[in-house]
């Protein structure tokens, strides 16, 4: 199927009741939709082989990268780079929802710290 979206990919649930969508799925290329409910966190870990790009669809994203905050608004992106400690927090009171695109996948990549 060449059209994807929320209602025809493949499911699952992740964090502190996030949801994500598999646009696309590949070893070379993960493209995926994510949403966070207000005021969630993912743990502290890194990717030895991928760099990832999250675009922010909806909402304000707020990012730690190597002990750094950053504050990404909607209409934005944030790219980590392979082997950098980083996570990504929803500390707003609205749902956050992004892209997230890693080069290469980075299911199977990821060290939890």
């Amino acid at each position: 199927m060449k059209i994807k979206n929320t209602s025809n990919s493949e499911h699952y649930l992740w964090g502190e009741s996030c949801d994500g969508w598999h646009l696309l799925k590949s070893d070379s290329l993960s493209i995926i939709q994510e949403k966070m409910p207000p005021n969630t966190e993912e743990g502290l870990h890194f990717h030895s082989k991928a760099q990832q790009f999250f675009f922010i669809l909806k909402g304000t994203a707020t990012f730690e990268v190597d002990n750094e905050i950053y504050s990404v608004e909607e209409g934005n992106g944030f790219h980590v780079q392979a082997n950098e400690i980083h996570r990504i927090f929803n500390k707003t009171t609205m749902d956050l929802e992004f892209i997230l695109i890693s080069e290469p996948k980075s299911h199977g990549d990821r060290t939890n710290l």
